[in-house]
């Protein structure tokens, strides 16, 4: 009897713990939030935003148009509407949604309406996605202070949300991936062939360009 007496707080206790860790983990998962944007090649932007502490992931896929679970052929190749973009879960009380739109609007060409660098077309345009009020009003913010810092047009839309749809398996994360592909460089590791990909591309060169010192991203590449 007086194991049982003695095993019983000691349950409870643990049940106790238990609750607690839940709702803590509870608390944290809503306060999780999401920013979508679209920045020329996912790749890139995925690369970038990982890399900044109390973003929790980033997604490449495919959003703003009209057609359902859009292939990457499809939507590269013109028609469905939509745009390559990112979904970034982020801890608000690490990095506000302010200060990823001001590193995201320094991190790409936001004068530029007809792709993103060496990627042209209506797929690799700039954009910004937003839900309600809130979001919208802390876009414009971050817009107008990005535009002011530069002295230049920023051409970068502020668009209404709609489904985001997550790329093919073999896009995420393809800036660390070990795969081996073949590309005009010959046959590399996906990693490596994202690094040639980029300096190829001039993403970095330009950014630095318009943004110089400002610029978040382009100078560890």
């Amino acid at each position: 009897m007086r194991s049982t007496n003695t095993a019983r707080p000691i349950v409870l206790t643990l049940f106790m713990l238990l609750a607690v860790a839940l709702k803590g983990h509870q608390a944290h998962a809503q306060n999780i939030e999401t920013l979508t944007v679209a920045g020329g090649c996912f790749w890139c932007v995925e690369s970038d935003f990982e890399s900044v502490p109390g973003v929790l992931s980033a997604v490449s896929g495919y959003t703003g148009g009209s057609s359902k679970s859009p292939t990457y052929k499809q939507v590269t190749a013109g028609g469905t509407g939509h745009y390559e973009a990112v979904q970034i879960r982020f801890d608000p009380t690490k990095v506000t949604r302010k200060q990823l739109l001001s590193m995201f609007l320094r991190s790409v060409d936001s004068t530029d309406a007809g792709g993103q660098f060496c990627d042209r077309g209506d797929s690799y345009r700039t954009a910004i996605f937003v839900s309600g009020a809130d979001q919208t009003s802390i876009a414009k913010t971050a817009k107008t202070e990005a535009q002011s810092a530069l002295g230049q047009t920023i051409v970068t839309p502020i668009l209404p949300a709609t489904a985001f749809y997550p790329a093919e398996a073999y896009h995420q994360d393809y800036y660390k991936g070990r795969k081996l592909v073949l590309t005009r460089f010959g046959p590399k590791r996906q990693s490596e062939a994202y690094k040639r990909y980029r300096k190829a591309c001039g993403r970095d060169a330009r950014v630095l360009q318009l943004w110089g010192d400002a610029a978040p991203f382009a100078k560890g590449h």
